[in-house]
């Protein structure tokens, strides 16, 4: 972990440290991710338990999937499903996923690639394992972001994004003690490769043992730290953080986190995914694969569904 990396960190393009009339973000809460299973049976953590939803707008769910070491024949999926009024973005970090949709679209990611795929009006996906991953086995870990549409936006026409590791825009901090991957959005002035009909940031960094980040941060933004591997603390008070959990950060134009001097034999860094955007401050019904605005709308995604409006499974399956 991760898949897309660099060789010498201070090569790269440099995020300046804030400097000014600069109020660092308190964190409000940390919350433990609890283990559950999706799908076909494949493990995830959900990162957002717990939190409040005026906290994570205009953000609705997060699992991270694996880390698992699968033997031959385990490797699994889900079954097909339907989606309506959200965005669904699946970064894999290691193996390979692929996606299949009722409309014919889709494609394959790998270790280090984000698949954007917005549901929109909707449609009929699936998502699972290649064959040869289901027969040899292997590595499999990556995070499954749920990002809302505003009501303006719900109904768009479905769309993918497939977003290779390489387009990922890779900075380093000003001592050379973090990477940052950016996925989507800005950082202090970089653009990362994402398209999103709602404004967000979604920031991968490895941060050296020993090493401290103060990140600027959009105003406007909300902000949500998760914690992928390794220990550390955010804040200017260093609340202590770990594997599975995340950090909700308050009002502020900078965030801050470190990574612990000394880390498991396991992990060589904290890594840790950071994820803004500005909230939506739309009323939200959520049940199941669908995320709309009143239960009236989530009652007609349920009937197009049922009458096979929002697609028809492929007589062949990928």
């Amino acid at each position: 972990m991760p898949a897309i990396t660099a060789p010498n960190p201070l090569a790269l393009p440099r995020v300046a440290a804030p400097v000014g009339d600069v109020t660092d973000r308190p964190v409000l809460t940390v919350t433990t991710a609890p283990g559950g299973f999706e799908g076909e049976g494949f493990p995830v953590r959900r990162a957002f338990a717990g939190i409040k939803n005026r906290y994570l707008d205009p953000f609705i769910m997060m699992d991270q999937m694996g880390e698992v070491e699968y033997a031959p024949g385990e490797p699994k999926g889900t079954p097909w499903h339907p989606h309506r009024g959200f965005e669904t973005v699946t970064y894999l970090i290691d193996g390979t996923f692929v996606h299949q949709d009722s409309e014919g679209g889709g494609g394959t990611i790998n270790g280090g690639d984000t698949q954007w795929m917005t549901a929109g009006s909707g449609l009929l996906h699936i998502e699972a394992p290649p064959e040869e991953l289901v027969v040899s086995g292997g590595l499999f870990h990556g995070l499954q972001l749920w990002v809302n549409l505003p009501a303006a936006d719900k109904m768009t026409s479905p769309r993918y994004q497939d977003i290779g590791g390489g387009e990922v825009k890779l900075l380093s901090t000003p001592d050379g003690g973090a990477l940052l991957r950016v996925i989507a959005g800005e950082l202090d002035g970089h653009q990362g490769p994402g398209i999103t009909h709602t404004p967000i940031s979604m920031v991968h960094a490895t941060v050296s043992p020993g090493a401290e980040v103060t990140l600027p941060w959009r105003s406007d933004f909300n902000g949500l730290a998760y914690v992928l591997a390794g220990t550390g603390g955010v804040g200017r008070d260093r609340r202590p953080i770990e594997s599975g959990r995340t950090a909700v950060f308050g009002d502020g134009d900078s965030l801050t986190f470190h990574a612990d001097a000394t880390q498991d034999s396991r992990t060589e860094a904290l890594e840790i995914v950071l994820l803004g955007g500005r909230p939506i401050r739309e009323p939200v019904a959520h049940y199941g694969p669908f995320v709309m605005n009143s239960r009236a709308e989530l009652q007609q995604a349920f009937e197009d569904f049922q009458a096979g409006r929002l697609g028809r499974i492929p007589p062949t399956r990928a």
